[in-house]
Protein backbone atom coordinates (compact mmCIF):
# COMPACT_ATOMS: atom_id res chain seq x y z
CA UNK A 1 0.00 0.00 0.00
CA UNK A 2 1.12 3.78 -0.95
CA UNK A 3 1.64 5.91 1.87
CA UNK A 4 0.58 8.87 0.28
CA UNK A 5 -0.94 10.02 -3.47
CA UNK A 6 -1.93 13.22 -5.31
CA UNK A 7 -4.26 12.93 -7.25
CA UNK A 8 -5.11 15.00 -10.49
CA UNK A 9 -2.37 17.17 -10.67
CA UNK A 10 -0.40 18.60 -13.90
CA UNK A 11 2.63 16.44 -13.33
CA UNK A 12 5.98 18.65 -14.60
CA UNK A 13 8.98 16.10 -14.46
CA UNK A 14 11.59 17.33 -16.96
CA UNK A 15 14.13 14.95 -15.76
CA UNK A 16 11.67 12.54 -17.25
CA UNK A 17 10.15 14.76 -19.80
CA UNK A 18 6.72 14.46 -18.25
CA UNK A 19 4.31 17.25 -18.32
CA UNK A 20 0.57 15.72 -17.97
CA UNK A 21 -2.19 15.49 -15.53
CA UNK A 22 -1.86 12.23 -14.02
CA UNK A 23 -1.06 10.78 -9.98
CA UNK A 24 1.50 9.94 -8.41
CA UNK A 25 2.11 7.93 -5.35
CA UNK A 26 5.22 7.80 -2.63
CA UNK A 27 5.60 4.60 -0.43
CA UNK A 28 8.66 4.05 1.95
CA UNK A 29 10.13 7.62 1.61
CA UNK A 30 10.16 6.78 -2.14
CA UNK A 31 8.17 7.85 -5.27
CA UNK A 32 6.67 4.69 -5.90
CA UNK A 33 4.83 4.99 -9.36
CA UNK A 34 3.65 7.28 -12.03
CA UNK A 35 -0.01 6.26 -13.46
CA UNK A 36 -3.56 6.90 -13.43
CA UNK A 37 -5.75 5.16 -10.46
CA UNK A 38 -3.36 5.14 -7.96
CA UNK A 39 -4.40 4.33 -4.19
CA UNK A 40 -2.61 4.97 -0.79
CA UNK A 41 -3.53 5.60 2.98
CA UNK A 42 -2.79 9.31 2.46
CA UNK A 43 -4.99 10.48 -1.02
CA UNK A 44 -4.56 14.54 -1.38
CA UNK A 45 -6.55 15.71 -4.41
CA UNK A 46 -4.13 18.17 -6.31
CA UNK A 47 -6.22 18.75 -9.57
CA UNK A 48 -5.75 21.79 -11.10
CA UNK A 49 -2.51 22.17 -9.23
CA UNK A 50 0.94 21.69 -10.51
CA UNK A 51 3.30 18.81 -8.72
CA UNK A 52 7.13 19.11 -9.25
CA UNK A 53 9.98 17.00 -8.42
CA UNK A 54 11.05 18.78 -4.47
CA UNK A 55 12.92 22.51 -5.77
CA UNK A 56 16.29 22.77 -5.08
CA UNK A 57 18.03 26.43 -4.42
CA UNK A 58 21.32 26.13 -5.32
CA UNK A 59 22.30 29.33 -3.77
CA UNK A 60 21.38 30.06 -0.11
CA UNK A 61 22.68 31.25 3.72
CA UNK A 62 21.02 28.96 5.74
CA UNK A 63 23.11 29.57 8.89
CA UNK A 64 20.28 30.99 11.04
CA UNK A 65 21.77 32.07 14.40
CA UNK A 66 25.35 31.37 13.00
CA UNK A 67 25.97 33.94 11.17
CA UNK A 68 24.61 37.59 10.63
CA UNK A 69 22.95 36.28 7.17
CA UNK A 70 21.49 33.61 8.19
CA UNK A 71 17.47 32.45 7.47
CA UNK A 72 15.78 30.09 8.68
CA UNK A 73 14.89 26.62 6.34
CA UNK A 74 12.34 25.33 7.44
CA UNK A 75 10.18 28.30 7.25
CA UNK A 76 11.61 29.48 4.10
CA UNK A 77 10.26 25.81 2.69
CA UNK A 78 6.93 26.34 4.45
CA UNK A 79 6.17 29.18 2.34
CA UNK A 80 8.67 28.72 -1.08
CA UNK A 81 8.01 24.87 -1.77
CA UNK A 82 11.83 24.56 -1.44
CA UNK A 83 12.86 20.74 -0.61
CA UNK A 84 16.74 21.44 -0.83
CA UNK A 85 18.54 24.37 0.98
CA UNK A 86 22.54 24.48 -0.69
CA UNK A 87 24.20 27.15 1.30
CA UNK A 88 26.58 28.55 -0.36
CA UNK A 89 29.72 29.30 2.30
CA UNK A 90 27.88 30.63 5.24
CA UNK A 91 30.51 28.57 7.19
CA UNK A 92 33.82 27.98 7.44
CA UNK A 93 36.79 25.53 8.85
CA UNK A 94 36.37 27.45 12.00
CA UNK A 95 32.30 27.74 12.43
CA UNK A 96 31.05 24.59 10.37
CA UNK A 97 30.52 21.84 12.86
CA UNK A 98 28.43 24.19 14.55
CA UNK A 99 26.28 24.66 11.32
CA UNK A 100 26.42 20.47 11.14
CA UNK A 101 25.40 20.14 14.64
CA UNK A 102 22.68 23.11 15.53
CA UNK A 103 21.36 23.55 12.09
CA UNK A 104 22.00 20.87 9.19
CA UNK A 105 21.09 17.48 11.23
CA UNK A 106 18.21 18.51 13.10
CA UNK A 107 16.78 20.24 9.94
CA UNK A 108 13.41 18.60 8.20
CA UNK A 109 14.26 19.65 5.33
CA UNK A 110 17.41 18.82 3.11
CA UNK A 111 20.69 21.25 3.69
CA UNK A 112 23.89 20.28 1.50
CA UNK A 113 26.74 23.37 2.26
CA UNK A 114 29.62 24.29 0.25
CA UNK A 115 32.29 25.05 3.24
CA UNK A 116 33.93 29.05 2.71
CA UNK A 117 37.73 29.06 1.83
CA UNK A 118 37.60 31.68 4.68
CA UNK A 119 38.40 30.33 8.11
CA UNK A 120 34.99 32.65 10.06
CA UNK A 121 32.62 31.99 6.79
CA UNK A 122 30.89 35.00 5.90
CA UNK A 123 30.97 36.69 9.58
CA UNK A 124 30.67 40.45 8.67
CA UNK A 125 27.21 40.71 6.65
CA UNK A 126 24.09 42.73 7.17
CA UNK A 127 22.77 46.24 6.49
CA UNK A 128 24.33 47.96 9.31
CA UNK A 129 27.95 45.99 8.57
CA UNK A 130 29.43 44.70 5.69
CA UNK A 131 33.38 43.18 5.96
CA UNK A 132 34.22 40.94 3.42
CA UNK A 133 35.47 37.07 4.72
CA UNK A 134 38.04 37.04 1.86
CA UNK A 135 39.78 41.01 1.96
CA UNK A 136 41.83 39.47 5.01
CA UNK A 137 44.21 36.14 3.42
CA UNK A 138 45.20 35.87 6.79
CA UNK A 139 41.95 34.70 7.26
CA UNK A 140 42.20 31.48 5.00
CA UNK A 141 43.63 28.40 6.14
CA UNK A 142 43.94 26.12 3.35
CA UNK A 143 44.88 22.83 5.64
CA UNK A 144 42.39 23.75 8.18
CA UNK A 145 39.62 24.13 5.41
CA UNK A 146 40.58 21.10 3.49
CA UNK A 147 41.23 18.93 6.58
CA UNK A 148 37.45 20.42 7.62
CA UNK A 149 35.96 18.78 3.71
CA UNK A 150 37.70 15.85 3.94
CA UNK A 151 36.14 15.07 7.87
CA UNK A 152 32.46 15.73 6.34
CA UNK A 153 32.91 14.20 2.63
CA UNK A 154 29.75 12.82 3.86
CA UNK A 155 28.16 16.27 3.20
CA UNK A 156 30.45 18.72 2.32
CA UNK A 157 29.51 19.60 -1.39
CA UNK A 158 32.75 21.99 -2.77
CA UNK A 159 34.49 25.25 -1.73
CA UNK A 160 33.10 28.11 -2.22
CA UNK A 161 34.76 31.91 -2.51
CA UNK A 162 33.86 35.09 -2.44
CA UNK A 163 35.36 37.62 -4.93
CA UNK A 164 34.88 41.45 -5.76
CA UNK A 165 35.66 44.86 -4.16
CA UNK A 166 33.17 44.12 -1.37
CA UNK A 167 34.32 40.79 -1.24
CA UNK A 168 37.87 40.29 -1.50
CA UNK A 169 38.91 44.07 -1.09
CA UNK A 170 42.57 44.61 -2.37
CA UNK A 171 42.85 40.83 -2.40
CA UNK A 172 41.87 40.70 -5.88
CA UNK A 173 41.95 36.85 -7.31
CA UNK A 174 44.45 35.73 -4.36
CA UNK A 175 41.21 34.21 -2.61
CA UNK A 176 39.98 32.42 -5.88
CA UNK A 177 43.36 30.82 -6.36
CA UNK A 178 43.18 29.33 -3.09
CA UNK A 179 40.30 27.88 -3.27
CA UNK A 180 41.00 26.55 -6.26
CA UNK A 181 43.87 25.07 -4.52
CA UNK A 182 41.91 23.49 -2.23
CA UNK A 183 39.44 22.01 -4.20
CA UNK A 184 41.68 20.15 -6.50
CA UNK A 185 43.67 18.59 -2.86
CA UNK A 186 40.48 17.62 -1.78
CA UNK A 187 38.72 16.76 -5.05
CA UNK A 188 35.75 19.01 -5.05
CA UNK A 189 34.56 21.79 -7.37
CA UNK A 190 34.49 25.48 -6.37
CA UNK A 191 31.42 27.61 -6.51
CA UNK A 192 32.45 31.66 -6.91
CA UNK A 193 30.95 34.51 -6.12
CA UNK A 194 32.17 38.00 -8.29
CA UNK A 195 30.38 41.18 -7.02
CA UNK A 196 32.13 44.50 -8.75
CA UNK A 197 35.76 44.68 -9.91
CA UNK A 198 38.77 43.84 -9.54
CA UNK A 199 38.85 41.18 -10.30
CA UNK A 200 37.38 41.47 -13.68
CA UNK A 201 34.89 38.68 -14.97
CA UNK A 202 37.35 37.31 -17.84
CA UNK A 203 40.07 36.73 -15.08
CA UNK A 204 37.62 34.85 -12.70
CA UNK A 205 36.50 32.62 -15.78
CA UNK A 206 39.90 31.87 -17.36
CA UNK A 207 40.58 29.99 -13.83
CA UNK A 208 37.06 28.24 -13.63
CA UNK A 209 37.55 24.74 -14.05
CA UNK A 210 34.78 21.87 -15.48
CA UNK A 211 32.13 21.61 -12.81
CA UNK A 212 33.07 24.92 -11.04
CA UNK A 213 30.09 26.98 -10.47
CA UNK A 214 30.17 30.67 -11.68
CA UNK A 215 27.41 32.23 -8.95
CA UNK A 216 25.38 35.48 -10.10
CA UNK A 217 26.10 34.84 -13.62
CA UNK A 218 23.55 37.34 -14.70
CA UNK A 219 24.40 40.38 -12.62
CA UNK A 220 24.15 43.84 -14.23
CA UNK A 221 27.37 46.19 -15.02
CA UNK A 222 30.10 46.19 -13.93
CA UNK A 223 31.03 42.65 -14.60
CA UNK A 224 28.18 41.55 -16.44
CA UNK A 225 28.26 38.86 -18.85
CA UNK A 226 27.05 40.78 -21.69
CA UNK A 227 28.66 43.28 -23.86
CA UNK A 228 26.33 46.81 -23.78
CA UNK A 229 24.26 45.66 -27.01
CA UNK A 230 24.07 42.55 -25.51
CA UNK A 231 25.97 40.09 -26.82
CA UNK A 232 27.41 37.23 -24.68
CA UNK A 233 30.64 38.05 -23.93
CA UNK A 234 33.52 35.58 -25.38
CA UNK A 235 34.78 34.64 -22.40
CA UNK A 236 31.70 33.30 -21.19
CA UNK A 237 31.14 31.28 -24.11
CA UNK A 238 34.15 30.19 -23.73
CA UNK A 239 33.89 29.03 -20.02
CA UNK A 240 30.51 27.45 -21.00
CA UNK A 241 32.41 25.45 -23.93
CA UNK A 242 34.90 24.07 -20.70
CA UNK A 243 32.11 22.62 -18.87
CA UNK A 244 31.77 25.72 -16.29
CA UNK A 245 28.10 25.86 -14.52
CA UNK A 246 26.52 29.04 -14.48
CA UNK A 247 24.04 30.05 -11.80
CA UNK A 248 21.70 32.96 -11.06
CA UNK A 249 22.37 33.42 -7.34
CA UNK A 250 20.29 36.58 -7.45
CA UNK A 251 20.60 38.06 -4.13
CA UNK A 252 20.64 41.59 -3.42
CA UNK A 253 23.03 42.79 -5.71
CA UNK A 254 23.59 40.54 -8.58
CA UNK A 255 20.40 40.09 -10.83
CA UNK A 256 19.35 42.66 -13.69
CA UNK A 257 16.49 42.18 -15.99
CA UNK A 258 18.61 44.10 -18.93
CA UNK A 259 21.55 41.52 -18.42
CA UNK A 260 18.99 38.75 -18.39
CA UNK A 261 16.99 39.91 -21.57
CA UNK A 262 20.42 39.81 -23.46
CA UNK A 263 21.29 36.84 -22.37
CA UNK A 264 17.82 34.77 -22.71
CA UNK A 265 17.35 36.58 -26.03
CA UNK A 266 21.08 35.17 -27.34
CA UNK A 267 20.14 31.18 -26.42
CA UNK A 268 22.15 31.48 -22.61
CA UNK A 269 20.24 30.24 -20.55
CA UNK A 270 21.39 29.40 -16.87
CA UNK A 271 22.58 26.18 -15.48
CA UNK A 272 20.46 26.54 -12.54
CA UNK A 273 18.02 29.55 -11.36
CA UNK A 274 18.13 29.91 -7.37
CA UNK A 275 17.70 32.70 -5.22
CA UNK A 276 20.86 33.84 -2.81
CA UNK A 277 18.18 34.51 -0.25
CA UNK A 278 19.82 36.04 3.19
CA UNK A 279 18.72 38.00 6.23
CA UNK A 280 18.58 41.40 3.68
CA UNK A 281 17.70 39.65 0.30
CA UNK A 282 14.49 37.95 1.55
CA UNK A 283 13.35 41.65 2.48
CA UNK A 284 13.20 42.37 -1.76
CA UNK A 285 13.98 42.22 -4.25
CA UNK A 286 14.63 38.19 -4.23
CA UNK A 287 12.32 37.27 -1.61
CA UNK A 288 12.84 33.33 -2.30
CA UNK A 289 13.29 30.60 -4.81
CA UNK A 290 9.48 30.85 -6.51
CA UNK A 291 9.91 34.94 -7.10
CA UNK A 292 13.10 34.45 -8.77
CA UNK A 293 11.39 31.02 -10.97
CA UNK A 294 8.90 33.74 -11.87
CA UNK A 295 10.33 36.39 -12.97
CA UNK A 296 12.20 34.04 -15.71
CA UNK A 297 8.77 33.07 -16.66
CA UNK A 298 7.60 36.67 -17.22
CA UNK A 299 10.69 36.79 -18.90
CA UNK A 300 9.63 34.56 -21.49
CA UNK A 301 10.95 30.83 -20.29
CA UNK A 302 8.42 28.17 -21.13
CA UNK A 303 7.02 26.44 -17.08
CA UNK A 304 8.58 23.12 -17.53
CA UNK A 305 12.44 25.04 -18.38
CA UNK A 306 11.62 26.95 -15.23
CA UNK A 307 11.35 23.90 -13.45
CA UNK A 308 13.88 21.98 -14.93
CA UNK A 309 16.35 24.70 -13.67
CA UNK A 310 15.87 24.57 -10.31
CA UNK A 311 15.24 20.63 -9.78
CA UNK A 312 17.99 19.03 -12.55
CA UNK A 313 19.79 21.48 -13.35
CA UNK A 314 21.08 22.18 -9.68
CA UNK A 315 20.92 18.10 -9.12
CA UNK A 316 23.18 17.94 -12.00
CA UNK A 317 25.70 21.16 -10.45
CA UNK A 318 26.07 19.50 -7.25
CA UNK A 319 26.59 16.25 -8.45
CA UNK A 320 23.40 14.29 -6.96
CA UNK A 321 21.43 12.65 -9.46
CA UNK A 322 19.00 11.21 -6.95
CA UNK A 323 17.21 14.85 -6.49
CA UNK A 324 15.55 16.41 -8.50
CA UNK A 325 13.59 14.03 -10.39
CA UNK A 326 10.32 11.82 -9.87
CA UNK A 327 11.16 8.84 -11.38
CA UNK A 328 10.02 5.59 -9.32
CA UNK A 329 12.84 5.33 -6.92
CA UNK A 330 13.65 8.35 -6.14
CA UNK A 331 13.84 10.19 -3.02
CA UNK A 332 10.21 11.05 -2.49
CA UNK A 333 10.34 15.31 -2.10
CA UNK A 334 7.85 16.99 -4.01
CA UNK A 335 6.68 20.61 -4.57
CA UNK A 336 3.10 21.37 -5.31
CA UNK A 337 2.65 24.45 -6.96
CA UNK A 338 -0.49 27.01 -8.24
CA UNK A 339 0.59 29.07 -10.98
CA UNK A 340 -1.69 33.17 -10.43
CA UNK A 341 -2.06 34.97 -12.91
CA UNK A 342 -3.16 38.62 -12.60
CA UNK A 343 -0.54 41.95 -12.17
CA UNK A 344 2.90 41.58 -10.15
CA UNK A 345 5.58 44.38 -9.53
CA UNK A 346 8.43 42.35 -9.73
CA UNK A 347 11.93 44.13 -9.45
CA UNK A 348 15.76 43.29 -10.03
CA UNK A 349 18.50 44.01 -8.01
CA UNK A 350 19.32 48.13 -9.44
CA UNK A 351 15.93 49.02 -9.27
CA UNK A 352 14.40 48.18 -12.75
CA UNK A 353 10.93 46.72 -12.93
CA UNK A 354 9.15 44.01 -14.74
CA UNK A 355 5.13 43.91 -14.60
CA UNK A 356 4.48 40.06 -15.17
CA UNK A 357 1.36 38.80 -15.17
CA UNK A 358 2.21 34.95 -13.46
CA UNK A 359 3.79 34.32 -10.26
CA UNK A 360 4.41 30.88 -8.48
CA UNK A 361 2.73 30.15 -4.74
CA UNK A 362 3.42 26.98 -2.98
CA UNK A 363 0.71 25.15 -2.34
CA UNK A 364 2.25 22.14 -0.30
CA UNK A 365 5.73 20.08 -0.19
CA UNK A 366 5.97 16.45 0.31
CA UNK A 367 9.04 15.60 1.98
CA UNK A 368 10.56 11.71 2.13
CA UNK A 369 6.84 10.41 1.18
CA UNK A 370 5.13 12.09 3.46
CA UNK A 371 2.90 15.66 3.11
CA UNK A 372 4.71 17.99 5.15
CA UNK A 373 3.24 21.34 4.46
CA UNK A 374 0.74 22.76 4.72
CA UNK A 375 -0.02 21.44 8.02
Amino acid sequence: MNDLVLKGGRLIDPSQGIDATTDIAFAGGKVSAIGEGLVGRDVRDVSGKIVTPGLIDLHTHVYWGGTSLGVAAELLARSGGVTTFIDAGSAGAGNFPGFRKHVIEPSPVRILPYLNVSFPGIFAFSKSVMHGESADLKLLDLRECARVVQENADLILGIKVRVGKSASGDSGLAPLDMALDVAEEVGAPVMAHLDNPPPARRDVLARLRRGDILTHCFRPFPNAPVHPDGRVREEVIEARARGVLFDIGHGGGSFGFRTTRGMLAAGFLPDAISSDVHAVSIEGPAFDLLTTMSKFLCLGLDLSTVVRLATVGPASAIRRPELGTLKPGAIGDATILDLATGRFDYADTIGEHLIGDRRLLSAGVVLAGKWWHPL
